[in-house]
């Protein structure tokens, strides 16, 4: 069974043409990682929307990049299917620039990384104090499972 992604974007907020693409790579990605039968919601957002929530859940008053709120629920639909319902992941388009401007790469390989990331933090994994770092090879398992993930996925592209 496939996985559902319900993506969106905050109101108020235009939306980006290549959003559709945003969640056939998410579904690649689930698909990679064993994922099945997950229903994930995947929000693309502000840096004002994002230190909001940052603020609420993390006591950080301060934007970030991506955030990831398990949820864990399942349920059952109209069709008797089951559904694991992951939770909800939060990225923000302001940052994204910053973060590839950061990590020397394209936007299209940041936002592709923090699907990854935060798909990984819905199902359990942490990296703890570990965070991907140029030239240094992830010593956690969850950086090391993202890494995999995006050599399986280089030649997906979101945003063209």
């Amino acid at each position: 069974m496939p996985n559902r992604i319900l993506v969106s974007v905050e109101d108020g907020m235009e939306e980006p043409s290549w959003l559709s693409k945003a969640e056939q790579f998410a579904q690649k990605a689930m698909t990679a990682a064993g994922y099945e039968g997950e229903e994930v919601s995947l929000l693309f957002c502000t840096d004002a929307f994002i230190k909001d929530l940052n603020r609420e859940y993390r006591n950080i008053d301060a934007p970030t990049d991506v955030l990831s709120f398990e949820d864990g629920v399942s349920y059952t639909d109209e069709e008797g299917n089951e559904w694991f319902c992951a939770g909800d992941i939060a990225i923000s388009l302001e940052t994204l620039p910053v973060n590839a401007q950061y990590f020397n790469t394209d936007q299209d390989d940041e936002l592709k990384r923090l699907i990854v990331h935060g798909l990984l933090h819905l199902n359990g994994l942490d990296h703890g104090e570990e965070h991907v770092q140029e030239g240094v090879e992830p010593v956690c398992e969850m950086l090391k499972i993202q890494k995999k993930i995006l050599i399986q996925l280089k030649e997906e592209k979101i945003i063209n």
